[in-house]
C-alpha cells in the first residue's frame, strides 16, 4: 500500500530554517510529480511548492526564494528546505502528488514559527 511519511517539522524561530522530508514506501516517487502542501491553523489546505519528475519546480508566490523543494529518486524521498521561515508559514506540511493530490494523505508534520 502506497504511504507517505513527513517528517522534519518543529518550532523554529522567525528568519530560521528547516528541512522537511517527505518518505515514500509502496510508490516510486521518480514517476511522479510531488507536491509540498500545508494547511495554516483554520485555512484550507495550499500547494506549496511542486517537483516534476524531471527536477522541474514551481512556488507559491510567498515562498519564492525562501523554500526549496528537490528529490532523490534513489532514496525515494521528496525535501522540502525552509529558510527565512516567516510566522504564516505556521502550518501542517503535507507532501502528496501534485499538482491534483491523491486522495492518500499522510499525517504531516508541524511546523510552528515563532516570533
Amino acid at each position: 500500500q502506497a504511504q507517505l511519511v513527513e517528517s522534519g517539522g518543529g518550532l523554529v524561530q522567525a528568519g530560521g530554517s528547516l528541512r522537511l522530508t517527505c518518505a515514500a514506501s509502496g510508490i516510486t516517487l521518480g514517476d511522479d510529480v510531488v507536491a509540498w502542501y500545508r494547511r495554516p491553523p483554520g485555512k484550507q489546505r495550499e500547494l506549496v511548492a511542486i517537483i516534476t519528475s524531471g527536477g522541474t519546480t514551481h512556488y507559491e508566490d510567498s515562498v519564492k526564494g525562501r523554500f526549496t523543494i528537490s528529490r532523490d529518486n534513489a532514496r525515494n524521498t521528496v525535501y522540502l528546505q525552509m529558510t527565512s521561515v516567516k510566522s504564516d508559514d505556521t502550518a501542517v506540511y503535507y507532501c502528496n502528488k501534485g499538482p491534483v493530490p491523491s486522495a492518500n494523505w499522510g499525517q504531516g508534520t508541524q511546523v510552528t514559527v515563532s516570533s
